[in-house]
């Protein structure tokens, strides 16, 4: 009787490592990311938050970059840093727009990248950029939303950018 339970206790407990394997491998099975594109009505600057999944970066950096990338590496904030620099970017009449790089942090596994604008802009008619992980994860969808209400035509949207689609246009609402 006790090989009995002892065989059942096996079988129960192997279930159960199957499931949580299973349920930990389908929890990661979208890709996305989110910017926010906002004009700071005082500044008139653009101001970028990025959102996405810190272990997504850091994996791609790490195959990017051929190192063991964590966050206990020396240079991790000037890689990231450098990542979304070079994968994310505004132009305007060809003309690239100058970011601040503020920083970021990462918050339950999240990744959130702020920069800003050096100068007054608007953000009808911008040129958009974003391959953030794209490269790394053929799944992975970015959504850039935006909204400037600082002028009188007031612009709002969002933008989806993924393997196919690496540059749009913000588009005026009228």
């Amino acid at each position: 009787m006790c090989a009995f339970f002892n065989s059942l206790l096996n079988k129960i407990l192997l279930s159960v490592l199957l499931v949580g394997v299973a349920a930990s491998a389908a929890a990661h099975t979208y890709f996305f990311g989110v910017t926010d594109l906002t004009i700071n009505k005082t500044s008139k600057h653009i101001e970028v938050i990025h959102q996405f999944t810190a272990h997504d970066i850091e994996n791609t950096i790490a195959e990017e970059e051929q190192v063991n990338f964590s966050p206990e590496h020396p240079q991790y904030d000037k890689l990231v840093q450098n990542y979304i620099e070079k994968h994310f970017s505004l132009q305007r009449d060809n003309k690239q727009i100058q970011m601040i790089w503020i920083g970021f942090e990462v918050r339950r596994g999240l990744l959130f990248a702020y920069q800003e604008s050096m100068a007054e802009n608007f953000l009808a008619n911008l040129v958009v950029k974003n391959t953030i992980l794209v490269d790394t994860y053929a799944k992975q969808v970015n959504t850039v939303n935006y909204q400037d209400f600082s002028s009188i035509d007031k612009v709002q949207g969002s933008l989806t950018f993924d393997l196919s689609s690496r540059v749009a246009v913000v588009m005026t609402n009228k």
